[in-house]
């Protein structure tokens, strides 16, 4: 705990072999073709993400948002350094120190107040095996506890963290600290690299406003 508290990210071995080929069978059928699917009421997943699976990742909190990565020929792209900022929820609703708001795959998303995002964990389940030339998660460890970072200083935060690239085989699980300063690279030809990434939180959104959920 002491080592993840530092670094903001936690490698667990295997910890999603028991469970891989029911997210194969949940996954299978999804478009192929977009950067990103935002799974909701998607049939298995949520007793898949139960405290006593995949959710046992993030003791305490609940599945809050859930979506597939899926890098292949038919759908590549890379991201620069970046902080994960939004979440998703049910319903606008306008609360100050919410926003601003937008739609993603018609849902709507809202940036909270950032301590909301401190206090968040993320895990990736990884499908498919992410050598380091197959786009692995790049992270830089310990931004996670620099609070909100302009993105003209992201560059300066990275290089001051140094960065780490998250390596896994199929099965393995990445928990990370959701503000933690992150990237990837397109994955190689003729590669696929499916990742499930799912936020978790124990916290309750105020006045009205309610998660999305998986």
């Amino acid at each position: 705990m002491h080592a993840f508290e530092e670094r903001g990210a936690a490698h667990l071995r295997g910890a999603a072999a028991p469970f891989l080929s029911a997210l194969e069978a949940i996954v299978d059928g999804l478009p192929r073709d977009k950067a990103g699917v935002r799974l909701r009421g998607v049939t298995g997943l949520a007793e898949l993400l139960a405290p006593n699976a995949l959710g046992a990742t993030a003791p305490g909190m609940r599945p809050v948002r859930a979506i597939l990565f899926d890098k292949s020929a038919a759908a590549n792209w890379a991201l620069g350094w970046h902080q994960d900022r939004t979440i998703a929820v049910r319903a606008r609703r306008e609360v100050p120190g919410f926003g601003p708001w937008s739609i993603k795959a018609g849902m709507p998303h809202v940036e909270p107040p950032f301590a909301l995002i401190e206090s968040m964990r993320t895990i990736r389940v990884h499908l498919d095996p992410v050598p380091a030339d197959n786009a692995p998660l790049l992270i830089a460890p310990g931004s996670h506890r620099l609070g909100r970072i302009a993105e003209p200083a992201l560059v300066d935060i990275v290089e001051r963290c140094g960065s780490v690239a998250c390596l896994a085989e199929a099965g393995d699980v990445w928990i990370y600290a959701t503000a933690i300063v992150h990237a990837s690279a397109a994955a190689a030809p003729g590669t696929r690299r499916r990742v499930l990434q799912v936020d978790f939180s124990a916290d309750t959104l105020p006045a009205g406003l309610d998660w999305l959920g998986v």
